[in-house]
C-alpha cells in the first residue's frame, strides 16, 4: 500500500544505496540485503490505521512509527527470512543498537535522499560522505534526528536511547 509520492521516496533511497554500494565496493549478496530493505522499508506506509492495527498490533504511536513494524511484519509474512533486513525495516524510523550494516545503511539512506525538502546543503554533504565514513555519517543523522524527536515534543523510544547510546559508546547511568 504505497502512493505514487511514497514509491518516488523509495526509488530514490534505493538510487542512493546503490551508489553507496558501487563506492564502497559491496558484494552484490549485501548489496541485494540492502535493497530488499529499503524496497520493503515503507510497504504500508500509506496504510488505513485498521490495516497497520492488523500487521503490528502492538505497535504504539503514530503511523509514522507504526509503519516500519508492520511492514516487516508484512515482509515476514511473505518469506523474508534475513533478520538484518526485518530489523532494519522494523526499526527504520527509530534506530536499533543491534542492527548490522543493512539497518546502518536504511536508516541513513532513508533521511539522506535528496527528495527531503530539509537542510539538503547538510544532508547532500553527509550522502556524499556515507561511503568514506559511514560511522561517523550514521552519529550524525542519529543525533540530527535526536534533536527532530525532541524537539517535537515526542517521547524518544528505549530502541532509540539504546541505538545512540551505543553510537557514542557509553550508556547514561541507570536512575535508582
Amino acid at each position: 500500500v504505497i502512493s505514487v509520492e511514497r514509491l518516488e521516496h523509495v526509488e530514490r533511497v534505493a538510487a542512493l544505496v546503490v551508489h553507496w554500494a558501487e563506492q564502497m565496493g559491496v558484494p552484490d549478496s549485501e548489496r541485494h540485503r540492502w535493497l530488499r530493505a529499503v524496497w520493503l522499508h515503507d510497504a504500508v506506509r500509506d496504510a488505513p490505521d485498521d490495516v497497520l492495527k492488523t500487521w503490528a498490533p502492538s505497535a504504539l504511536g503514530p503511523a509514522g512509527l507504526r509503519h516500519g513494524p508492520a511492514s516487516a511484519a508484512r515482509a515476514k509474512a511473505d518469506g523474508e527470512l534475513d533478520r538484518g533486513v526485518l530489523d532494519a525495516v522494523r526499526y527504520h524510523s527509530l534506530g536499533l543498537a543491534e542492527w548490522d550494516m543493512v539497518g546502518r545503511v536504511l536508516y541513513c539512506a532513508d533521511y539522506l535522499e535528496p527528495g527531503r525538502p530539509f537542510g539538503r546543503e547538510d544532508r547532500e554533504g553527509l550522502a556524499h560522505g556515507f561511503p568514506q565514513d559511514s560511522g561517523g555519517v550514521l552519529r550524525k543523522v542519529a543525533q540530527a534526528r535526536l534533536i527532530h524527536t525532541v524537539a517535537s515534543g515526542w517521547p524518544v523510544a528505549d530502541p532509540t536511547v539504546r541505538f545512540w547510546n551505543s553510537l557514542v559508546g557509553r550508556a547514561l547511568p541507570a536512575s535508582g
